[in-house]
């Protein structure tokens, strides 16, 4: 990948853009594009507007109408913006047609997401990951892409899979592809070995939407000091931490988050990183319920682990930023009875609809810890006692590990 050091001196000006599709409204495309709004802030841009377009299909030439296009590019002419990023994966024809009226770099939310990987990517496999996906990505669209791929200026969505000269030829990508594949294949290979050499132990693993709190909550559960902060996907790797709950031990891992519309050749490319989610004993589903569209962010999750084949591991529903949802939901002159009775409303629904199988805390505040510790502890003794059950106690259960 190219070198990253000196792409992000200033930020870019952004253009976001998105089409209210005949089954979306305008409130959840909003919504949409406030979150491609935080993925071009996590990517160093400053989103400066927002164009929303209804349309029954997206334009197959320009995606967006031409009225639109051209709207966009007169108001790109005078603000000095860099970068316009749709919503939605465009085509290489696409967005060479789209460029050509704006004349401003153009990239789509698969781009945008691929960028944000190739920056945070730290490890080798991280990084192979991240350059197998670039090529996936690109193999479609070289027809299409050829000025887009050959700019060498730096910047949001310029970031190749590292050659001086980003190379066309479909038979130099098909090659690079497989071996990045080869690659990756005797580093999971080792990661294999890795994890076998866990032994006996229960393995649990945070999973959940990007930004939802899971690196806080590692580090708050395993003293340890896992990268987390208020960015989508500060973690690329996989971390695990050995745990001792009351002498029962088992391993927790957290792993990276889950966003709307994730590239599958995305998944494809971490499906190494993603063992680990696959492998695991027990799923802990940590939620930000501060956030409007929780609910959604719920669903994408569960669809993710349903692709993955994991939708019938047990799952603890850890419902996390308390703090926020109140601050958010309830006034200050707010009577103390009536909050109480709300929140144990909110409790209720969600124990009838995970049949029990969550937990309502703050990691932030360390609110409900010892309670989501007591949860994950019985879990984790469950499955011991299926699993082992001629062992007479968890002191039996090998530590050193």
């Amino acid at each position: 990948m190219l070198d990253k050091s000196a792409l992000f001196k200033e930020s870019e000006k952004a253009i976001l853009v998105g089409v209210v599709q005949k089954n979306q409204t305008e409130v959840q495309v909003n919504e949409y594009m406030d979150e491609l709004a935080f993925l071009a802030s996590t990517a160093g841009a400053i989103a400066e507007k927002k164009f929303i377009q209804r349309l029954q299909h997206p334009d197959s030439k320009t995606y967006v109408g031409k009225g639109k296009l051209e709207e966009i590019r007169d108001y790109a002419a005078g603000k000095d913006i860099k970068v316009v990023i749709f919503d939605d994966e465009l085509t290489g024809a696409q967005i060479s047609n789209i460029e050509k009226v704006i004349n401003v770099k153009t990239i789509d939310r698969s781009d945008l997401i691929l960028d944000i990987f190739a920056r945070r990517a730290k490890t080798a496999q991280a990084k192979a990951q991240v350059e197998l996906a670039q090529y996936q990505y690109i193999l479609p669209r070289l027809r299409g892409m050829w000025k887009h791929l050959e700019r060498l200026g730096g910047g949001i969505g310029t970031r190749g899979p590292g050659e001086s000269e980003i190379e066309t030829d479909r038979r130099i990508v098909r090659e690079k592809i497989s071996l990045l594949r080869r690659k990756l294949s005797e580093i999971e290979k080792q990661a294999y070995t890795q994890r076998k050499e866990r032994g006996e132990f229960i393995r649990v693993a945070l999973v959940g939407y990007t930004n939802v709190g899971k690196s806080t909550l590692m580090n708050l559960l395993s003293k340890s000091d896992v990268l987390a902060e208020n960015k989508l996907f500060a973690t690329l790797d996989t971390t695990t931490r050995k745990i001792v709950f009351e002498n029962t031990p088992f391993l927790l891992s957290d792993t990276v988050g889950f966003i709307r519309k994730l590239p599958h050749h995305l998944i494809e490319s971490f499906k190494s990183t993603l063992d680990e989610v696959k492998e695991c004993d027990i799923l802990m589903h940590v939620i930000d319920i501060s956030h409007p569209q929780y609910e959604d962010q719920m669903k994408v999750v569960q669809t993710t682990l349903a692709e993955l084949g994991c939708a019938d591991k047990p799952i603890i529903n850890v419902f996390n930023k308390m703090d926020l949802y109140e601050e958010k939901q309830f006034d200050e002159w707010l009577e103390p009875e009536v909050k109480a009775s709300l929140l144990e409303d909110l409790r209720k629904r969600w124990e009838i609809e995970t049949a029990g199988n969550c937990v309502f805390i703050s990691a932030l505040e360390r609110r409900e810890i010892e309670k989501l510790r007591i949860t994950m502890l019985a879990h984790v003794r469950e499955l011991y006692l299926k699993r082992y059950p001629y062992k007479t106690g968890y002191q039996q259960i090998d530590y050193g590990a």
